[in-house]
């Protein structure tokens, strides 16, 4: 020990010298000890003794090694910085800035201006920052101060609430043009008839009129999908509960999709009674949207394939094939998203709103189940849904329902 941190000798020997004498003249031995006590106390002090080893220290790289352990496993990207240089990153940071990052100055690691910015002045705040992982990503970087060197940096992923914020943006767009075109339409025509009602010749006027009813139809049908989107959209997170047996359901939605005009054209295959737990008029409505599909955009007078059947891993599975003009490769991902049209001429002048696919691939994630679109350019198109099949335990009691159906000759896989 160095000298600074012992009592010393001379104040040592002057306290025996002064306890001895103090018993020698009769002082109190409990008098005599106190007092010594209160001078050997002195003494240390004025010694100038430290204090026991700092617990600061322990007590730090013991709150280190927690925070380490307590953000491991923490889904949000979690750093902690030790004079800007990066000390902890947990595996989400480390994932997507990648291993070496732990060691590495702050400012280095992100290589954004707005993070340097932030980092470089040494104190607490956020940035937002693009491009940190891919190029249209989007962060929210805090920091926030522990101490004068240690500092908790925290990545929030926000590209997702843009997309969503840029999808809702686009969808409004879209709906008011979609609503506008027909609307625009009807009050052209009905302006005119109301100006040239004399004028107008029979044939003329009926003309104006049908054209009113057409679009004033469109109109209605688009109103309707629009309100069918967003009530599958609220509800899909909610499973659907009911047993429904799918043979009728399918059957019946197929032919009031084509209805008496188009009956004709209608292929059915009813090759097993599955049940599911469904939504029975959403997956109505799923069925009618992928037959009117079919028949609207299939070769005029051309047949149509609906078929039930279950699938290799055991899914009750409903297949529409048409043959139309097939659909292009690279048009076939985007057919499922709001008004996408891969020819928007004929989809409006069939009376086509752009949501029945969209509205389908909602119905189908609400189930848990699963779309699948193939086409052959010259050939067709054939949309599958997979739905799982209800527990068998769950349909012991039911009474199975069969139908009369026709056949199609081709056998689908």
């Amino acid at each position: 020990m160095g000298i600074r941190q012992t009592i010393p000798l001379a104040g040592i020997l002057l306290a025996i010298v002064t306890f001895l004498a103090m018993l020698m003249l009769g002082v109190d031995p409990i008098v005599t000890i106190a007092v010594l006590g209160v001078w050997v106390g002195s003494l240390m002090l004025a010694s100038g003794r430290p204090p026991e080893p700092p617990k600061v220290v322990v007590e730090q790289s013991f709150s280190i090694e927690a925070m380490r352990k307590l953000i491991e496993n923490s889904s949000t990207p979690v750093l902690v910085t030790k004079r800007n240089t990066i000390a902890i990153a947990n595996a989400a940071a480390r994932r997507i800035l990648g291993q070496h990052m732990v060691g590495q100055d702050a400012r280095v690691a992100f290589r954004q201006p707005e993070a340097i910015s932030l980092l470089s002045k040494d104190r607490n705040g956020r940035a937002i920052v693009r491009g940190l992982v891919r190029r249209q990503d989007i962060w929210e970087i805090n920091r926030q101060s522990v101490d004068r060197s240690l500092a908790v940096i925290e990545l929030i992923n926000q590209t997702a609430e843009a997309d969503i914020s840029r999808a809702h943006t686009d969808f409004v767009a879209n709906a008011s043009h979609e609503l506008r075109t027909p609307l625009a339409a009807i009050l052209g025509y009905v302006e005119t008839l109301s100006e040239s009602a004399e004028s107008l010749d029979s044939p003329t006027s009926q003309k104006f009129l049908g054209t009113i009813e057409r679009e004033g139809k469109r109109l209605q049908n688009l109103i309707s999908d629009l309100m069918s989107l967003s009530r599958v959209e609220a509800e899909k997170h909610d499973l659907p509960s009911e047993l429904v047996e799918l043979g009728p359901l399918v059957e019946r939605a197929a032919r009031d999709a084509a209805g008496p005009g188009r009956v004709d054209q209608l292929s059915l295959e009813i090759a097993h009674q599955s049940s599911v737990h469904g939504d029975r008029q959403q997956l109505e409505q799923l069925v009618r949207n992928l037959v009117d599909n079919a028949l609207k955009y299939g070769t005029p007078g051309s047949k149509v394939e609906v078929s039930l059947d279950v699938s290799r891993d055991n899914q009750a599975r409903i297949s529409v094939v048409d043959q139309g003009e097939g659909i292009a490769p690279e048009q076939l991902p985007h057919l499922t998203r709001r008004f996408y049209r891969t020819d928007p001429g004929r989809s409006r002048a069939s009376g086509g709103t752009g949501l029945g696919l969209a509205i389908v691939k909602h119905i189908v994630e609400r189930h848990r189940g699963r779309l699948d679109i193939d086409s052959d350019l010259g050939k067709g198109t054939r949309v599958v849904v997979r739905i799982p099949k209800a527990e068998q335990k769950d349909t012991a009691d039911n009474v199975q329902i069969t139908a009369d159906t026709s056949t199609i000759s081709r056998e689908l896989s």
